[in-house]
């Protein structure tokens, strides 16, 4: 083989009749055929002919002068896969990865296909595991060289490590092992497969250590609990959260990646991310972590400048619990779908949802999805037609949203720093009445709303198409529009109280606006980074055992001096219930005489130190 190899390369006229091969093959095996027939037995025919190129390959350079048919049929094979082979080395990084991204779609199409209708044909919350990687988004962006750099030869140098969807391992991580934690398949209902964490007893005693780490208010003690026990997934969480207030925010993602990694390891095997028919049921404390560690990993993502696959891992966390959205995610869902310029998707979503899911009596669909088909409106690839039903619908809608949200115009326009003219300004349907009269629960939606997405409002054209529909607006409620009277009684109706699921949001997003919203009740009870703001129909799988001591029925003295001696104890041994209270006083007396046991030992414990004296002082003595 290597001999023909060489023999072929300084022939060209080979790549010029490459194409017509085919029918001289055709023309050539059928005259072989008949020479041999005529020679030998129709049976033996084929045997020989296998035999006879068998040799052919086995002996090139002792049959020189053989026919030159067979030899053709051996070229064009070879050079088929010569051709193969010089289009992978010689084509770009970018071709090889748009071919590996169309082999990995199950679906067999393109990217340029699936933003077509044929996409919307599948499921609306399909998850595609190439969406997941942020490497591909950056790669679109700037080029697989810009992005990966020197990365893959030192990936092909890398242990083996188990291959996941949700991250990529780095080798500076600790090696993994099992934590402890492992899934379980619940049931199965309708077609919609229920999955459960569960934390094995080992890994519950790494549990309980971390609620004390987090208890002693030193994340230290953290660090120290992650040294033992690197994957352990609140200690993560909490760290993360640490590290983020510190503005490391490199440390921070890099913690959230590994707990994302050590979850994933512990999936079941027919849990799939994709499917979008596995469920977790969030109050389950053994899921929550899974949840946490999807959203604070958007959250980065996003910030990144990768709003594709923060999309991506967005519908990752709404099909896991669609009905009970417990981290209220249709609160964000709009805003990465303009980001990323997905405004098909969020069309359709409004369209498949609306119906039973009432998405327009949230502030952010009601102004989102408008926005939405606007843009759609401005691409001129899109048919004339398609068009202008998309600025019609943009328009209808956002006069709605005007009417049922009239407090979201002022401070929207505020923060793009635009005047609105004197007609709106004044006018009171729009004024800082509408701002106060609305209840909190609503202030809660719209405060977030302007405070995510008004950057994206911004845009002057979006701006001039804004102004006509206010004045519109305007006019619907001088002439005493129906419409108007109903938004106003729907207002006063609903958004008495917000649902703990959008106070949680709320806590995760950390958007200072929607934060100064909140009510008392939320910002007056401690609120942890591993389990924000818990269901209060929580289930329980195991408890943390009692501990020992119970220093919040002490006194400030004796917690004083429990600073000071760690063996003190003023109570004594905790009493059973059974005893009888008539030695109260006598339990009293005790206790100030181990009080007055323990200040003398203190007092005798307390050594003044002279200051050290030099009998020959090297200076006058003088004082200054």
């Amino acid at each position: 083989i290597p001999a023909e190899e060489s023999e072929d390369e300084p022939l060209t006229e080979e790549e010029r009749v490459d194409t017509r091969l085919s029918e001289q093959d055709t023309a050539g095996g059928n005259k072989e055929r008949n020479k041999e027939r005529n020679k030998e037995g129709a049976v033996a025919e084929d045997t020989d002919d296998g035999q006879r190129e068998g040799e052919e390959a086995e002996q090139p350079d002792q049959m020189p002068t053989s026919s030159n048919k067979p030899r053709k049929k051996k070229k064009k094979r070879k050079t088929k896969k010569t051709s193969s082979g010089d289009t992978v080395e010689d084509n770009d990084l970018e071709d090889i990865d748009s071919l590996l991204e169309r082999l990995e779609d199950p679906s067999g199409l393109s990217p340029q296909s699936q933003g077509g209708l044929i996409a919307d044909s599948r499921p609306l919350l399909y998850v595609e595991h190439r969406n997941l990687n942020p490497e591909n988004e950056l790669k679109r962006y700037f080029g697989a060289r810009a992005v990966l750099g020197d990365q893959r030869p030192r990936q092909r140098q890398r242990q083996y490590v188990r291959s996941t969807w949700l991250t990529a391992p780095k080798n500076t991580w600790p090696r993994y092992s099992k934590t402890g934690i492992a899934m379980r398949l619940l049931d199965t209902r309708r077609g919609v497969q229920h999955f459960t964490f569960e934390h094995h007893r080992e890994y519950q005693q790494v549990q309980f250590k971390f609620l004390d780490a987090v208890e002693s208010m030193d994340p230290n003690n953290i660090v120290l609990l992650l040294q033992m026990n690197p994957y352990h997934v609140d200690s993560l969480l909490q760290l993360s959260d640490v590290c983020r207030m510190q503005e490391d925010q490199e440390m921070a993602r890099d913690l959230i990646e590994r707990a994302l990694y050590s979850l994933e390891c512990a999936f079941h095997p027919i849990f799939s991310l994709t499917s979008g028919t596995c469920r977790l049921d969030y109050r389950r404390p053994e899921n929550r972590a899974f949840f946490l560690a999807l959203f604070k990993h958007l959250v980065f993502l996003e910030k990144r400048g990768c709003p594709r696959t923060a999309l991506e891992f967005c519908k990752l966390i709404l099909s896991l619990d669609p009905e009970k959205d417990p981290l209220c995610m249709l609160l964000l869902i709009d805003f990465l779908s303009l980001r990323a310029r997905e405004y098909t998707f969020l069309t359709r979503l409004f369209q498949e949802w609306e119906s039973h899911r009432n998405l327009s009596q949230l502030p952010n669909f009601a102004f989102s999805v408008p926005l939405a088909y606007f843009l759609l409106s401005q691409q001129e690839e899109r048919p004339e037609l398609e068009r202008s039903q998309a600025r019609e619908r943009a328009a209808r809608l956002i006069q709605l949203a005007l009417i049922m949200f009239p407090s979201v115009l002022m401070p929207l326009l505020d923060h793009c720093s635009v005047q609105p003219d004197a007609r709106v300004a004044s006018h009171p349907f729009f004024g800082l009445n509408a701002q106060i009269s609305q209840s909190p629960a609503l202030n809660q939606l719209t405060s977030l709303y302007v405070g995510r997405t008004h950057a994206l409002w911004k845009d002057p054209a979006v701006m001039a198409w804004l102004e006509p529909q206010t004045h519109e607006v305007l006019r619907m409620v001088e002439a005493r529009d129906p419409l108007v009277q109903e938004a106003e009684y729907k207002r006063k109706i609903r958004y008495q109280s917000a649902p703990r699921n959008i106070y949680r949001h709320v806590v995760l997003s950390e958007i200072k606006e929607a934060t100064a919203a909140l009510p008392l009740e939320v910002t007056s009870q401690p609120v942890m980074g591993f389990d924000p703001l818990p269901p209060l129909d929580s289930f329980v799988s195991y408890t943390r055992p009692e501990r020992t001591s119970h220093p919040s029925n002490e006194s400030t003295l004796s917690l004083f001096f429990r600073s000071l001696l760690p063996n003190f104890n003023l109570q004594g041994d905790i009493r059973h219930d059974g005893e009888d209270e008539a030695g109260a006083g006598q339990d009293l007396n005790q206790g100030v005489n181990r009080l007055m046991a323990a200040m003398r030992d203190m007092l005798a414990n307390i050594q003044f130190q002279e200051p050290p004296r030099d009998d020959n002082p090297e200076g006058d003595g003088d004082w200054d």
